[in-house]
């Protein structure tokens, strides 16, 4: 790893960190204020997919958050610059409350395949068209894989689930665009003038937010506001010895 540098930027979570749904984290309005005294550049990154950027940003405006839809960097601006880079036409699997970020984009006749969390349209149907393009030739792209997220009722099955079935009933490989990719990391600093080095990564996911921070060179910062505060799913066997990360308190 690069020598660590002075503290330049700073990359916070949202859904788990900052807000549950509809729901502040207590504290993280003020937490924001202070941390936008300090003399550093802050961004927002957020694998969530369950609605459109400017959506989301109406939601954090009505929790009183100061936050600019400039700030924010979703997994979903990161799986259109793909489809846009491949030129292909997908087919979504993606909650229609997230559609708008792909407007403009062709989706007749699909080509490929882009899940993302989709709750109504993760039933055996669909699933199988989707599975008929993967084995006539389509890639498949997910918007990230996380295995499962912090809802108001408990912990909720994410989209990596229904992302390896397809891989293991296909034996093909996702392509993976939000975090813990290192790609969504860099892209997310892009235009700061800030290095990674120089970057520190908060955010309620032990693997995708802090372990996916380290593999890119950032400094993580685990907070017990989300996924940490519930009940864990157990990691993979010798997992805990790659992260080095500090544990907070709710912001």
């Amino acid at each position: 790893m690069a020598a660590r540098r002075a503290l330049k930027a700073v990359l916070v979570d949202l859904s788990g960190t900052l807000h549950i749904e509809d729901a502040a984290v207590p504290g993280a309005q003020e937490a924001l204020k202070r941390l936008r005294s300090a003399s550093v550049v802050v961004r927002f990154v957020t694998n969530t997919t369950k609605e459109s950027k400017r959506d989301l940003l109406e939601r954090l405006k009505k929790l009183e958050f100061d936050i600019s839809e400039d700030e924010i960097f979703t997994s979903l601006t990161a799986a259109r610059s793909l489809v846009e880079q491949k030129q292909v036409r997908p087919m979504l699997l993606v909650d229609d409350r997230a559609l708008p970020d792909f407007n403009g984009i062709q989706t007749s006749d699909p080509n490929a395949v882009v899940v993302g969390l989709a709750p109504e349209r993760f039933h055996y149907q669909i699933l199988n068209q989707a599975f008929r393009l993967l084995l006539d030739g389509a890639p498949l792209i997910a918007i990230h894989k996380a295995r499962y997220y912090k809802r108001k009722d408990g912990l909720a099955l994410g989209p990596g689930p229904f992302v390896t079935a397809l891989e293991y009933a296909t034996d093909i490989k996702a392509t993976v665009v939000g975090k813990p990719e290192k790609t969504f990391f860099l892209e997310a600093l892009r235009g700061t003038g800030c290095e990674p080095e120089e970057t520190v990564m908060i955010g309620d996911d032990c693997r995708d937010d802090v372990g996916g921070a380290q593999n890119v060179g950032m400094l993580g910062i685990l907070v017990k506001t989300g996924l940490v505060g519930e009940k864990m799913i157990p990691q993979p066997s010798g997992f805990e010895g790659h992260l080095t990360c500090q544990v907070s308190q709710p912001l």
